[in-house]
């Protein structure tokens, strides 16, 4: 069985409604020529050339809620989303056997109620979030509630990158060019979330935490000698801030971020996957195409991840937990998990 932990869909219903209410029109326009991210009947029958043993758990493509509705709108807009999940999941439980819910970051009581209601009511295997939130970083003590019972439930968060042109390359432009937020913009957002998250020590006060990074870890498997030996001298390059006592609270930042989960969405690269294999191990990666977001609109990053997984020189052991068991053993302990 290959389980495709990392796909994104729009629910008809929510799709509708995100397009009638989302501010920005040229922000959303390439979700508005994928059939298959709104379509159900196109996206089964795209899934079709990959065979019965292909499945996929379902998250709610960009843009996050947050940024689409304001704090007294997202939570509705949440539960649109998630029941239109449920129903997808209830109607084709062979096809999409589980969903992630989905959560506004900008209303966080109501986040912590549509989690309840989600996982403890539905089934919800987890939850998606983003690298940051309007701008904010992860780790402002507004959010801490929502990793605090993430880590209670035992279940896994997966963590998707948003980033736009509104972020700048260089200090002296309004925006950034060429696309560069998105191919460079994006690993270095996910690696930033990381470090935020490994600094101020979710992982030493949450050791329960498990977070799923998108592509695979983004810059931290490549840098892994800069965050390795180049973290272990943290405070040397700073002279306004001591940071000896955080060093030695956290011993070697690196291995927090080896921590970190990570999903096979690459865009087919083998060199990347084997690169993350090598940093996070076998036990912690998971198979994830980012589906349907390649230029055939759905199958190719599928077609392309699937022989790159196939082609690594592993024990099929090794390579089946990449497809199927690490995904079932990271959401097995949820209170209200469907079997797949």
């Amino acid at each position: 069985m290959k389980i495709d932990a990392f796909s994104h869909i729009f629910p008809r219903s929510y799709f509708d409604k995100m397009v009638e209410i989302a501010p920005d029109k040229g922000a959303i326009k390439r979700w508005l020529h994928i059939p298959v991210l709104y379509d159900l009947d196109a996206r089964l029958k795209m899934m079709d050339e990959f065979g019965k043993d292909y499945q996929q758990i379902l998250t709610l493509s960009l843009p996050a809620i947050e940024t689409v509705a304001k704090p007294d709108q997202s939570p509705a807009l949440a539960r649109l989303a998630n029941d239109g999940m449920a129903e997808i999941v209830k109607k084709r439980p062979d096809r999409f056997p589980a969903f992630v819910a989905s959560i506004g970051m900008n209303n966080v009581p109501e986040a912590l109620k549509e989690m309840k209601r989600t996982i403890e009511d539905m089934g919800a295997i987890g939850i998606q979030i983003f690298t940051n939130v309007n701008g904010r970083p992860l780790d402002d003590p507004e959010f801490w509630p929502i990793f605090e019972k993430m880590a209670e439930y035992d279940l896994p968060i997966w963590m998707h990158p948003t980033r736009g042109a509104g972020f700048a390359d260089y200090a002296t432009e309004k925006k950034s060019k060429y696309e560069i937020w998105w191919t460079f913009g994006w690993p270095y957002e996910t690696s930033a979330a990381m470090s935020r998250m490994v600094f101020s020590k979710f992982f030493i006060k949450l050791p329960k935490l498990k977070v799923i990074t998108h592509h695979l870890g983004a810059m931290a498997p490549y840098f892994e000698g800069r965050v390795g030996h180049g973290w272990d001298q943290l405070g040397t390059r700073t002279a306004d801030e001591d940071y000896g006592p955080l060093l030695k609270e956290l011993g070697r930042p690196i291995n927090h971020f080896k921590k970190f989960y990570g999903d096979t969405s690459l865009s087919g690269s083998q060199a990347g996957i084997e690169c993350g294999l090598n940093f996070f191990g076998f036990d912690q990666v998971v198979f994830g195409a980012d589906c349907p977001f390649d230029p055939e609109g759905g199958p190719l990053f599928i077609r392309e991840i699937i022989q790159a997984i196939n082609n690594l020189k592993i024990s099929e052991a090794d390579r089946k937990k990449i497809y199927e068991d690490n995904i079932r053993r990271l959401v097995k302990n949820g209170p209200k998990v469907p079997k797949f």
